[in-house]
């Protein structure tokens, strides 16, 4: 009996983890994160002051109560460093946020340009400047999309420009507890976004001294080079792994790849950065080797890796330095110091010190996809091969074990990634596997060498050589990706989760390869509970936009539309969102579920009758539809009196988005305002309650 007390002794259990519990230090930080974004309200100052004091007496506490105790107090203080970090960063970032409308003439510096997801030119600007706004409440930064029809100007960094936008706050959810937008404008520093289809002017140059522009300048022109050299979809993909510049990639190829699982090769991220640095490290130390001179007199391996560690701040430079390459350059400088100070570099306490400095820097990277799939595949990478350390392979044919390593790697980083990247996107590639095996180890032999044999070969004009050797094998993966695209069954769609379900997976994933013992084989157990609970998720019978102009009704056929066009952002989000994949809105609309002519659209939840009215003369038939339980939703506003269920304008614009759920009970409502609650990022929202308002009882 003393045997089995002591096995589950939590003080035991602690003592036999003893030297592998580094790794847990970014977990604790990302569940206090994770606490501060799930919380209702934001926490007041006083809040943040009895956090402080409780991390000075656990502090104490670990120290007083000695080595048993030591580590669980410290897990407890980290959880609320994390809430103290992430509540820190939100405050830090504040800025103004436009609060209403606007339409009229906007000036501002282009501080970066890309691209909308429907391809359409953006300009994010600062030194704002408004009509008739007072600075103080002018947005320090804005995004602006160009649908004009034409570009009169090359748009570069440090320009200013001045045109003439719609601009609006950044809006929340399409749907309650979708992703909100409106917390990454608040991390990004935007205060507002539009669009104009005006020209846009020119009315101060970029200063040529700046060293942003001289980058810009420099990624532009060497883009425009590598695609003039290559052409088509070659010179595209290779433009986009060396300066980060995907304006050349086509929407058919960039959907192939996605299809095929291969869009990680595009991005400039851990693969890239990783293989780059690899062959620049190996060449300068087996370089440095066959000079004795060199390898007799100096640390050979620790010269190739501060080296290499140049190579990729370069690379980060070149690239465009956008979040994903930085979180890569911290994961990779990490590991080439080890080397440097002495250290194995591919341990699971080097992924762990890199992740704590992305969450220190920018705790909302934990929200991302970009910061979940990055860690999961080096996470479970770095343990597999860890666990394999120590067989010989001798059992398998030399020239079968490069390509037996190459299908492990590709199978446990598309195993760890999967659950991430079907939770955010709403797809599983089915054969990305083989896409990967039959792509990837090209992409580290040829693609990535030959990019830095072209870079070297630059300065001297012979860039070429090292592009022409690239365009095969850029040939080979996009041949690869549209074959295994148009497979049958290549892709499938699927639900979005439940906010519990990721957490859950990725506690398991992390127990599994984290803990030391037979226990870590609960977290398989884990993760079955996350598959489960996603294996039953619900979706809201009932859809409706935060501006009232759609309304989504599930049906035997889908998701209904009440609209084929407008709000079809909100459209294509609660499509995907519902498993289904991306389709046109017209396909939609058509699906069985709502009657009636255009502007008057009725349909059926729970039982009880329902109206959607837009257009014109809606409001004038609020009045006449406004009866006793019928459930109304408008684009206009009711000041009336009635029985009914009414969600006008005056109500959404407090509620935000509202999903209803048909329970056995009876329709039941939720709205985006409730889910998101009152936050620092919400705040130009905050109108009184989170309910909608209703003429008669709301059935909640």
């Amino acid at each position: 009996m003393s045997d089995l007390l002591r096995l589950f002794n939590p003080l035991e259990i602690l003592a036999r983890q003893r030297g592998y519990l580094f790794p847990w230090v970014p977990v604790c930080l990302a569940i206090g994160i994770g606490l501060y974004f799930a919380l209702p309200v934001e926490p007041a100052g006083g809040a943040y002051a009895v956090l402080g004091l409780s991390v000075l007496v656990l502090l104490a506490a670990a120290h007083w109560l000695g080595e048993g105790w030591r580590p669980m107090f410290l897990a407890i203080l980290l959880v609320l460093a994390g809430v103290m970090v992430a509540g820190l960063r939100a405050h830090m970032v504040k800025a103004p946020v436009l609060d209403f409308r606007y339409y009229g003439p906007v000036q501002g510096r282009i501080v970066k340009i890309d691209r909308s997801i429907s391809d359409k030119l953006r300009l994010t600007l600062d030194n704002v400047v408004l009509e008739r706004m007072d600075p103080s409440r002018t947005p320090a930064k804005l995004r602006v999309a160009l649908h004009g029809k034409g570009d009169f100007i090359a748009y570069e960094p440090s320009q200013t420009v001045i045109l003439t936008a719609h601009m609006s706050p950044p809006n929340g959810p399409v749907e309650p507890g979708g992703f909100d937008f409106q917390r990454k404008a608040w991390f990004d520093g935007l205060g507002a976004v539009g669009y104009t289809r005006t020209p846009v002017l020119l009315l101060e140059r970029a200063e040529a001294s700046k060293a942003g522009l001289f980058i810009h300048r420099l990624r532009m022109r060497i883009s425009a080079g590598i695609q003039n050299m290559l052409g088509g979809d070659a010179g595209a993909f290779a433009a986009a792994i060396m300066t980060g510049d995907r304006s050349g990639m086509r929407r058919q190829v960039l959907d192939e790849l996605r299809a095929s699982n291969l869009a990680h090769l595009l991005a400039i991220s851990g693969l890239h950065m990783g293989l780059l640095t690899a062959f620049v490290f190996g060449a300068l130390r087996y370089g440095l080797a066959l000079i004795p001179v060199i390898n007799l007199r100096w640390p050979i391996k620790k010269i190739a890796a501060g080296l290499s560690l140049l190579a990729a701040a370069a690379y980060l430079l070149l690239s465009g330095g956008n979040i994903a390459t930085e979180r890569a350059f911290v994961m990779v400088a990490v590991m080439l110091v080890a080397v440097m100070l002495g250290r194995r570099a591919l341990t699971l306490r080097a992924v762990a010190l890199a992740a704590v400095i992305v969450l220190v820097r920018r705790p909302e990277a934990l929200t991302g996809p970009g910061f979940q799939m990055s860690f999961a595949a080096t996470t479970a990478l770095v343990a597999v091969f860890g666990m394999l350390r120590h067989w010989d392979g001798s059992s398998v044919p030399a020239p079968l074990r490069p390509v037996l390593t190459v299908m492990l790697s590709s199978f446990v980083e598309g195993m760890a990634t999967a659950p991430v990247a079907a939770a955010h996107f709403n797809q599983i590639a089915h054969y990305g596997l083989l896409a990967n095996v039959l792509t990837v180890p090209l992409m580290g032999v040829l693609v990535m060498p030959a990019a830095v044999l072209a870079a070297f070969l630059y300065p001297l004009g012979l860039s070429w050589i090292g592009l022409g050797t690239m365009r095969w094998g850029i040939l080979w993966i996009l041949g690869v990706a549209k074959w295994v695209a148009g497979l049958e069954g290549a892709l499938s769609h699927v639900v979005t989760p439940a906010p519990a379900v990721l957490p859950l997976i990725a506690f398991g994933g992390l127990l599994l390869f984290l803990w030391r013992g037979p226990m870590r084989f609960a977290g398989v157990a884990v993760m079955l509970a996350g598959f489960f609970l996603w294996s039953q998720t619900q979706r809201p019978a009932l859809l409706i936009s935060q501006s009232g102009g759609l309304v989504g009704l599930v049906g035997d056929q889908g998701r209904a539309l009440s609209k084929p066009r407008g709000d079809g952002f909100a459209a294509r989000n609660w499509l995907e969102n519902d498993g289904e994949g991306p389709m046109p809105q017209t396909q939609a609309f058509a699906r069985a579920g709502f009657t009636g002519a255009k502007g008057t659209r009725r349909f059926v939840i729970g039982g009880q009758a329902g109206v959607h009215l837009f257009g014109k003369g809606a409001g004038e038939r609020l009045a006449a539809e406004c009866v006793s339980g019928r459930w109304i939703v408008t684009t206009a506003k009711y000041d009336g009196q009635g029985g009914c269920h009414m969600f006008d304008a005056n109500a959404l614009k407090q509620t935000g988005a509202v999903a209803i759920y048909a329970d056995a009970e009876g329709p039941r409502v939720v709205t985006a305002k409730e889910m998101a609650g009152e936050r620092l990022w919400n705040s130009p929202m905050r109108r009184g309650g989170v309910k909608p308002r209703p003429t008669g009882q709301m059935d909640q």
